[in-house]
């Protein structure tokens, strides 16, 4: 296995959740949110961490203990390209680097391992976590053809009315080949609806010159669930009671 490393971003709000706290520092069963995903990381092989904080940093950061991770900050969010790119001096250019959201506590290792497995027998540069769910409203599709191969992964906003219909939805995670990734965040620019800088057009990036590029679809969606609100954060509890 290359040396891996891991990005997590954690510089959201989280207006939804009715909280002055950054969202990822709120508890599921006496941890946060984060350091499920922190967890899983180091399950897979990461042997170091990052965390991509924003909003109330000093917070995540005093909750975070510090020998645990590495900090980057990203004082305004333009995008999830753009976070990743505040932690350009923490990817150097050697091995593999996974990118994972810290609001997603449900995420576990072994769901990376798979990811990884497949990453590394497939020869990627780049692979995406993926899952098929029944309303992809709102969600990044992965756009294939009909032998069904990878073509690209398009944001909601800016997929037309056929790429729309496509149920798989791309989960924000990745694995990618370091080297590839940096030189890739060098070329993204904010031509979208959006105004922002997304990290899902490296992917396109990539592929145009000639390296592979796949998504591996998770059969349940359960594992990429994020957490929104207070409902969600609920729901997550509930699941990861069920599953100790």
């Amino acid at each position: 296995m290359s040396k891996r490393k891991a990005v997590i971003l954690a510089a959201g709000k989280g207006t939804r959740m009715k909280s002055d706290l950054p969202k990822v520092v709120h508890r599921i069963e006496g941890k946060c949110l984060v350091d499920y995903v922190i967890d899983a990381a180091r399950g897979a092989g990461a042997e170091q961490i990052c965390l991509v904080v924003g909003y109330k940093h000093e917070v995540v950061e005093q909750e975070i203990e510090a020998e645990q991770v590495a900090f980057a900050l990203q004082p305004e969010q333009l995008g999830t390209g753009h976070a990743v790119k505040c932690a350009r001096e923490f990817l150097g250019k050697e091995g593999q680097t996974l990118i994972l959201f810290g609001d997603t506590p449900l995420i576990t290792a072994e769901t990376l391992n798979r990811l990884s497995d497949y990453h590394e027998s497939q020869g990627n540069a780049v692979t995406v976590l993926s899952a098929k769910v029944e309303d992809p409203t709102g969600y990044g599709r992965i756009i294939r053809d009909e032998n069904g191969a990878f073509v690209k992964s398009v944001e909601h906003k800016d997929a037309s009315a056929d790429e729309l219909a496509s149920c798989e939805i791309n989960s924000g995670m990745y694995i990618f080949d370091t080297a590839e990734l940096t030189e890739a965040l060098d070329l993204i620019r904010p031509n979208n609806a959006q105004g922002e800088y997304y990290l899902p057009d490296t992917l396109t990036i990539i592929k145009e010159k000639g390296l592979k590029v796949d998504a591996y679809a998770l059969e349940d969606a359960t594992d990429i669930t994020g957490v929104n609100d207070q409902i969600q954060l609920a729901q997550a509890a509930e699941i990861i009671r069920g599953r100790k």
